[in-house]
């Protein structure tokens, strides 16, 4: 789908934010500095001005008042918190997902759980530009268990057990899959949206191709929820994981989510067994007996301030309506590329993330041979936020409720302006090691 069918002007940015049925979210976020054009949404999110007198509240009237008291309010909030997060981004019925944890932690759960199911099974998938704790805890599981690791090389770094694959922007083809697939494979784990390139995967054809061997697939959801419909049950998504403070708005640190479909929860069990998952919690036991809902997957209190920070954000979400937020990430990430195309490519740079919608997430990937020093200056000098990412590229996001499209045009345009006038090579870089 085209969405533009003339060329970009400040005039047509204006009549899409006047018309954008999400134009009045942006002044629900704290912005302290209105000047600051913040394109890094995919990395951590704005936090909601309502989360702010939210935790306020929560210290001084819930835990300030109630102390340990405040228990009996607290303590289902992972399963509360996870059916609203289900219902506004994945498009599930309650009972199914948790929010706890961490990703990483929640990722290993999963992964670990379908291994052990399947112990005859001796091979396990990962691809060289899923995100590093993924394949960082995929090579763990491999030595843990002895088992075979592929990793399909999609974008060329390799790693363990690397295998060549023929991929364009990080995209898996299920046909060109289907050669490492095999009734040895227990285990397959892909992001549903690309962290580099914002590639976004046939999530379906690759669930029914892994089902044809009898493989389980864990998805990554964490560039993708809050910026695409995800729709778990028309993909049929068994098993998920994601994050809450990108596009979910939740803060730094902010508790993560996990998902496992109702017919599988009994059939698995998760190699950290803590108390939450106890049938009888506080029998306090001296066997573990799990329960037979989706607290069996939880291990242990949880974090309830950032859990009111999800609440506020998922609420949020769900006024706001995915569908919304998808359409205003679709025509956001095309605004980019028409940016792009007219004062980026003509200075050197290369797009990473496919020109078609359906096929990227809410961000995009550009690339140069001074990427680095470029997003380094974009601060510096442009207050345009970015992030960078190794060996030449920079992501920029439309996070669809707290960016404005005037903010992408306005990012765009410091961004030509700082290349085309060569400013940002009298900046030094900072030292810090985050990018």
């Amino acid at each position: 789908m085209k969405f533009f069918d003339s060329p970009i002007t400040l005039e047509l940015v204006q009549k899409l934010d006047r018309e954008d049925p999400l134009k009045n979210y942006p002044e629900m976020f704290y912005r302290p500095d209105e000047e600051l054009c913040y394109l890094d949404g995919n990395s951590l999110g704005r936090p909601p001005k309502e989360t702010i007198s939210k935790m306020n509240s929560f210290l001084t009237e819930e835990w300030g008042a109630k102390l340990v008291d405040g228990w009996a309010d607290w303590i289902d909030n992972a399963q509360t918190a996870g059916d609203l997060l289900g219902r506004s981004i994945l498009g599930v019925e309650a009972g199914q997902t948790l929010v706890c944890d961490t990703t990483s932690v929640n990722f290993y759960q999963l992964c670990v759980a379908v291994v052990r199911k399947n112990p005859a099974r001796k091979t396990i998938i990962v691809d060289s530009s899923n995100f590093p704790t993924d394949r960082y805890i995929m090579q763990g599981i491999a030595k843990q268990f002895d088992l075979k690791l592929i990793t399909l090389d999609t974008d060329g770094s390799g790693g363990p057990g690397a295998v060549e694959f023929d991929s364009k922007m990080e995209m898996i083809e299920p046909k060109e899959l289907e050669k490492f697939l095999s009734e040895d494979v227990s285990l397959l784990t892909l992001q549903a949206v690309n962290y580099r390139s914002g590639a976004r995967q046939p999530m379906l054809e690759i669930n029914r191709l892994a089902k044809k061997f009898g493989i389980m697939v864990v998805w990554d959801c964490s560039h993708a929820g809050g910026s695409i419909q995800l729709n778990f049950d028309q993909n049929e998504i068994d098993l998920a994981v994601g994050c809450t403070y990108k596009y979910g708005n939740s803060g730094p640190g902010s508790p993560a989510w996990l998902f496992i479909r109702k017919d599988l929860q009994k059939q698995l069990n998760v190699p950290i067994q803590g108390w939450f998952a106890q049938a009888d919690q506080f029998a306090m036991g001296p066997e573990f007996e799990p329960a037979d809902t989706m607290r069996k997957f939880q291990i242990a209190s949880p974090p309830i301030a950032g859990i009111k920070a999800v609440e506020v954000s998922y609420k949020m979400i769900e006024q706001a309506g995915i569908e919304n937020i998808e359409r205003k990430a679709a025509i956001g990430t095309a605004l980019m590329i028409e940016l792009f195309d007219t004062w980026l490519a003509p200075a050197g740079f290369e797009l990473g993330t496919p020109r078609d919608w359906e096929k990227r997430g809410g961000h995009i990937i550009i690339t140069h041979p001074e990427a680095k020093q470029i997003a380094h200056a974009m601060r510096v000098i442009s207050k345009v936020i970015p992030d960078y990412r190794e060996p030449n590229a920079i992501r920029l996001s439309i996070s669809p409720l707290t960016n404005s499209y005037m903010d992408v045009y306005n990012g765009f345009s410091r961004l030509n302006d700082l290349v085309s006038s060569g400013e940002y090579k009298t900046v030094q870089q900072s030292g810090s090691r985050v990018t």
